[in-house]
């Protein structure tokens, strides 16, 4: 591993992503219209938006960096960009951790916005510190971001890379605890429920929305969250191949 590539790899990823004005507006006004149609959905009842507000704070940003990460990484693989970095000293790891830097950091704008947006315009309201829906917001956007370069592996064109959100994303909405709490699911479905990350970003804010200070439980959450960023990594670096020039 070398900082060096790393940081480099993660550099030409912003650039790129400075200079897609679709993929800016995908990142940043996407997610704040849609927690604005929210908003005013519950235009009469605020105390509903509040909670259900607080834990599409975490979802929309999640959905949204999976679906472009996994084409984004898709388009390096298929365009020969990928393959010429194989044939090149960099490794595998560098090149995920590249990819991975430069798209936390758009991850971390995109939830620092929103949150802001949520809390200052919108009139969100919790429990718990706002500050910390921010943290949160990132880790489950980061948490997107990781699952997206995974799959990106098993897609061969962008239509496949986009048919992944249904098959991997929307399972965990049912089963997450938004429409249904865990406990009263079916056993086998808290049992698929209980390995599924979207559970552990989901229970987090809830418990920031149902109390003042930060629980064990929420902690514990994000540490979940985080671990299943890094195996996500890693297991996208496995799926790297690389080849003779």
């Amino acid at each position: 591993m070398s900082p060096r590539l790393t940081f480099t790899t993660a550099g030409r990823i912003l650039r790129q992503l400075r200079h897609d004005r679709r993929t800016i507006a995908m990142i940043l006004v996407v997610p704040t219209v849609l927690l604005t149609l929210l908003r005013y959905l519950y235009d009469n009842n605020p105390l509903l938006f509040d909670r259900i507000g607080l834990i599409m704070l975490g979802v929309f940003p999640l959905v949204i960096m999976f679906l472009l990460t996994s084409v984004a990484m898709l388009r390096e693989r298929t365009s020969g960009t990928l393959e010429r970095l194989l044939t090149t000293p960099i490794g595998k790891v560098d090149i995920l951790l590249g990819y991975g830097i430069a798209f936390a950091i758009a991850a971390a704008v995109q939830a620092g916005v929103v949150s802001a947006i949520a809390f200052w315009l919108l009139g969100l309201d919790t429990l718990g510190p706002a500050w910390l829906a921010g943290v949160l917001a990132v880790g489950n956007a980061v948490l997107g971001m990781a699952l997206g370069l995974f799959v990106s592996a098993f897609a061969n064109s962008e239509f496949q890379a986009v048919q992944f959100m249904p098959a991997v994303v929307l399972p965990q909405v049912l089963l997450c605890g938004l429409l249904q709490p865990r406990d009263q699911m079916a056993g086998w479905m808290q049992a698929i429920s209980d390995v599924l990350p979207m559970s552990y970003a989901v229970q987090a804010l809830t418990e920031l929305g149902s109390n003042t200070e930060p629980t064990g439980i929420m902690w514990r959450d994000l540490a979940i969250i985080i671990g299943c960023v890094v195996v996500a990594l890693l297991l996208g670096a496995a799926t790297l191949r690389r080849r003779t020039a």
